[in-house]
């Protein structure tokens, strides 16, 4: 009996199962934690309260209020995605838009690799708490949950491009590294934009419409002159000051390009979606109801956005304070939309127009065929309105809203054949990040080859390290420069 073999093999069995374990841990962590974002919010605000020694009653109230607001946000963001999911089925049959052949679909590339998935928002998501806890710079905690699910599965989709014969372990730390560096990343290059929306410095920006933002906000900054050109302040006629009300001049504008949508459609189409309402009902009230639908949902939205940030931001101090210092929380993109609802407005109707008729010119010169992605065309929009509006009112967010409808058509025109193997529903589905990160983490194959993948987390790590140590430094200079000014201030006196 060869008893090294025997041995060899139980040790083989056990390193088995205490890797599936493991493994099944991080998956369920992935699943029921970071992916609910009502839980991860109240389980944050839980610990921030407990940890500044409040009153039971504050902890538990203050979590579950943090917990509610977003779930109310969710519902608002699902009353009114459920009409743009009508607007974009009656506009796609409007302009007869059918996405173009793809060899895989995102349900099969998630049944695949789904796992993958999990375990890359697991540990990235701990890598980017390390880093956070370990290099000051980092400044900012990413908490847009759903957006982590999604970035995750980005990553996976560029990497398996990237290295189409990765095995699983490879494609977790590659995408462990590139999620990590994003979310750690993407709320600095947002600070001096959001100083101009929250000079507070309460919450930082985490949404994937960020690089839109930061080009919104460079592109406007030529027209600065903000004052009375805030799109919150904008003067008008007596007749027309129903429209200062956002949810008045929501339910206005969506309504009106329903019906124009309604009018050019197939009529039988748009019957259809009526009767999944009500059969009676005819398809221009569907239209106008969707309208309201819409406005409705924006109002829920805002509330519960109102209803969080007023429990975890205070919350978020205890954390600060005692496990990682110096941090603050990094927010969804609503979490600015009542700064300046009316630019939010603007910047989604400019994107959609723009998009529109570069679904047209798309279409005629036989490039491509575009789908309009309505929710993103709110999001990124809307976002990047806010920002255009702080540096230069509402010429800002009209430029917000038309960079976003020229960057989403151009960007799913492009990305889609590159994700035809994979999950190329992530082109139409997708926001101005998302491209930025499948063409980066892609374009290694053809540069480096496939087997330099491994370049990927090295350089993505590296880089990121780099740049926190550098603004560390930098703002240890700048501490200690104002205590010198302070002290020769002092003893001048």
């Amino acid at each position: 009996m060869d008893v090294s073999a025997d041995t060899g093999t139980r040790a083989d069995t056990v390193a088995g199962t205490i890797g599936a374990t493991v493994t099944d841990a991080l998956v369920f962590l992935a699943d029921n934690v970071f992916g609910q974002v009502p839980l991860l919010i109240g389980l944050i605000t839980l610990a921030g309260l407990a940890l500044q020694r409040k009153p039971v009653e504050e902890v538990v109230g203050g979590a579950l209020r943090a917990a509610v607001g977003v779930v109310i946000l969710f519902i608002g963001v699902e009353v009114f995605t459920g009409g743009l999911e009508g607007f974009q089925t009656v506009l796609a049959d409007a302009v007869g838009a059918e996405p173009p052949p793809a060899d895989r679909t995102l349900t099969e590339f998630l049944t695949l690799h789904g796992g993958t998935v999990a375990l890359v928002l697991t540990l990235g998501f701990l890598t980017h708490v390390l880093l956070v806890r370990l290099l000051p710079a980092a400044r900012y905690l990413y908490l847009t949950g759903h957006l982590m699910f999604w970035i995750s599965t980005v990553a996976v989709a560029a990497l398996v491009i990237a290295a189409p014969d990765a095995d699983r372990l490879t494609l977790v730390v590659c995408g462990t590294a590139v999620v990590a560096a994003y979310w750690t990343l993407q709320p600095l290059w947002m600070r001096p934009l959001m100083r101009r929306v929250m000079p507070e410095d309460r919450f930082g920006f985490a949404h994937t419409s960020s690089v839109m933002c930061v080009l919104t906000g460079l592109a406007a900054r030529p027209l600065r002159g903000r004052g009375a050109r805030d799109t919150e302040r904008i003067a008008l006629p007596r007749r027309l000051s129903f429209f200062k009300d956002v949810n008045v001049s929501t339910a206005l504008v969506v309504s009106a390009l329903l019906l124009g949508a309604v009018a050019a459609a197939d009529p039988d189409r748009v019957a259809d979606l009526a009767a999944q309402t009500d059969p009676a009902l005819s398809p221009w009230v569907w239209a106008l109801l969707v309208g309201l639908r819409f406005a409705g949902g924006i109002a829920i939205l805002l509330f519960g956005v109102r209803m969080f940030l007023a429990e975890i931001v205070p919350a978020f101090k205890g954390l600060s304070d005692r496990v990682i210092p110096g941090t603050r929380p990094a927010l969804d993109a609503p979490a600015i939309f009542p700064v300046a609802p009316t630019a939010v407005m603007l910047g989604f109707v400019t994107a959609t127009a723009v998009f529109l008729a570069l679904l047209g010119l798309f279409a005629v010169t036989g490039w491509f065929t575009l789908v309009p992605p309505m929710i993103m065309l709110f999001f990124v929009g809307g976002a990047a309105a806010v920002f255009g509006n702080a540096v230069a009112g509402w010429p800002g967010a009209v430029l917000g809203g038309a960079l976003t409808g020229l960057g989403l058509a151009v960007g799913q025109a492009l990305t889609w054949g590159l994700l035809s193997g994979t999950a190329p529903e992530l082109a139409t589905l997708a926001d101005p990040d998302w491209y930025l990160l499948v063409w980066l983490v892609a374009g290694v194959r053809p540069l480096l080859g496939g087997a330099a993948v491994w370049a990927v987390p090295v350089i993505g790590l590296g880089a990121t390290v780099a740049i926190l140590l550098a603004l560390g430094r930098r703002e240890r200079r700048t501490a200690g420069g104002g205590e010198r000014n302070r002290s020769r201030t002092t003893g001048s006196g």
